[in-house]
């Protein structure tokens, strides 16, 4: 029996997303057992002493740094994901691609679409693989619309909606965290979830090339935080109060290649939705709808004769892609964490192969060039280009492209 290659990997960034990445490459032996790779999680690096210890203790890495430099420094580490707040995306990014050193990053990859134009460009020049976490178009159900769109049983793709609707900041009493400062997290939900629709319209219908958007920032002020949290959870805050500096809610109307038009709309603080992300396309010959609240679920119309003319629920089964690597059968769900395997999965299997399987930092180049002309539409009124990008794209990858992958 062949042995398979050792790759041993660091994550920079011990949060809720630091943690979740570990637990992703954990889980490649169980759920890709082909994927010709045994997977060491060699470091972590975090400035939090309990991060760090927990690393160790609840993670199983081999040790643990402060300083992510002292990470990419050590020689046993061959790719590096990058889950640190947005603000330090660039740096941590453009020195692991200056170590030779393939990485996944979270979303937004940059504050700016400067900023991920650097990311991006380093990654080029540097020749090192990519992947990012634009989780949503790895669950089956999106797959299979894709390939139900791609077959042409939809028509001619005429219009998108798009919707991403949560709650985690709809309590007034919410920490000021480095996510409403414009210099640590640029754009607010634009950035946040907004570049997520972005990736999910591009991945099913093609490229924004236009838009024209509309912001709100509908709490303006929150308390200052006294202790740090994870994620979302477990802050402490004061009675002052600080300024909020970027958008709660934005409204994106969209122009795509071949006439197609879709609308984009995001808010960070609803009351009601938890997670609405909806996406819906719209075709001459039939239409789908997706709700990840619903993840496991496609509504599907084809044909326009039917007696019965309507949406038709469709359980996630083995004839969706990758659904069948988790769950033996329909009505046997999938969840959130599942996404980021498959993730996890796709970002190995280029590593091996040299080909970019994964969402590309080219891919979250362009979902940020999207929220850069949004920003800017919402500031004078008036529609923006979307700007060209360089590197390998992969939502326009055709299926030919990945019939040899293990994901």
């Amino acid at each position: 029996m062949m042995t398979k290659r050792t790759i041993g990997v660091g994550v920079i960034g011990l949060g809720w997303m630091g943690r979740l990445h570990s637990r992703s490459y954990r889980k490649l032996q169980e759920y890709y057992p082909d994927l010709d790779a045994d997977i060491q999680l060699v470091a972590a690096a975090d400035p939090l002493e309990s991060n760090r210890d927990a690393a160790v203790s609840q993670l199983g890495f081999e040790r643990v740094y402060s300083d992510y430099k002292d990470l990419l420094s050590d020689p046993d580490i061959d790719v590096v994901s990058i889950c640190c707040p947005n603000f330090l995306h660039r740096d941590v990014a453009v020195a692991t691609a200056q170590a030779g050193k393939p990485f996944w990053i979270e979303k937004p990859m940059g504050v700016s679409a400067a900023q991920s134009q650097e990311i991006s460009a380093a990654a080029q020049r540097h020749n090192v693989v990519t992947a990012v976490g634009f989780n949503y178009r790895h669950t089956p159900a999106i797959e299979k619309a894709r390939q139900l769109i791609h077959e042409g049983k939809l028509g001619r793709i005429t219009n998108a909606r798009c919707w991403l609707i949560a709650d985690y900041a709809s309590s007034p009493t919410g920490p000021l965290t480095w996510r409403y400062n414009r210099e640590q997290a640029g754009a607010g939900v634009l950035g946040d979830l907004m570049s997520h629709g972005a990736d999910l319209v591009h991945y099913l219908c093609g490229a924004i090339t236009d838009v024209t958007a509309v912001t709100g920032t509908f709490i303006p002020k929150r308390p200052i935080p006294l202790k740090a949290g994870v994620g979302h959870e477990g802050w402490q805050v004061s009675d002052e109060l600080g300024p909020v500096e970027n958008e709660d809610y934005v409204a994106v109307l969209a122009r795509l290649n071949d006439g197609v038009i879709a609308t984009i709309e995001s808010s960070r603080v609803c009351v009601g939705p938890r997670a609405e992300y909806v996406i819906e396309v719209y075709g001459t010959d039939g239409s789908i709808r997706w709700n990840f609240e619903r993840l496991n679920e496609l509504e599907v119309c084809l044909g326009r004769d039917s007696e019965f003319q309507g949406y038709t629920r469709v359980m996630a089964n083995s004839h969706f892609p990758a659904f069948s690597v988790f769950q033996p059968s329909a009505g046997t769900s999938m969840g959130f964490d599942d996404m980021k395997v498959v993730e996890a999965a796709q970002f190995i299997e280029s590593v091996l192969s040299g080909i970019q399987y994964a969402p590309s930092a080219a891919d979250a180049c362009l979902a940020a060039e999207v929220v850069d002309a949004a920003v800017a539409s919402a500031e004078d009124g008036t529609w923006h280009a979307v700007a060209p990008v360089t590197g390998p794209l992969t939502f326009d990858r055709i299926d030919e492209d990945t019939k040899e992958s293990h994901v």
